[in-house]
């Protein structure tokens, strides 16, 4: 028995505001009902005594720790800026508000 039916799939289609032909509505019913039925069994696994995790094998943070290091001051910074208004750069507005 299906999971899906050939009618869900063109209801989902307006919902979406799809236009979806007759033969696409057929190969995605068919689709979506392998994608349900590979979810279900997956879901019929036993997982009782598996704990739940984020990763399959345990992961350590390989970034370099944060370090304080020489930088450009806000002047060498804004030097070859196009425009600059109070010790900062200067772009066009592109939201319309109201400053």
């Amino acid at each position: 028995m299906s999971a899906i039916t050939r009618d869900e799939v063109a209801h989902l289609a307006r919902l979406s505001r799809l236009a979806l032909s007759e033969d696409e509505l057929d190969h995605y019913a068919t689709q979506l009902d392998d994608i349900i039925g590979a979810v279900a069994r997956v879901s019929e696994v036993a997982t009782d005594d598996i704990p739940p995790s984020s990763h399959a094998l345990p992961l350590t943070n390989v970034y370099r720790p944060d370090e304080v290091r020489p930088s450009l001051t806000p002047q060498e910074a804004l030097a070859a800026a196009p425009a600059v208004e109070d010790d900062r750069f200067r772009v066009p507005r592109i939201l319309g508000e109201e400053a």
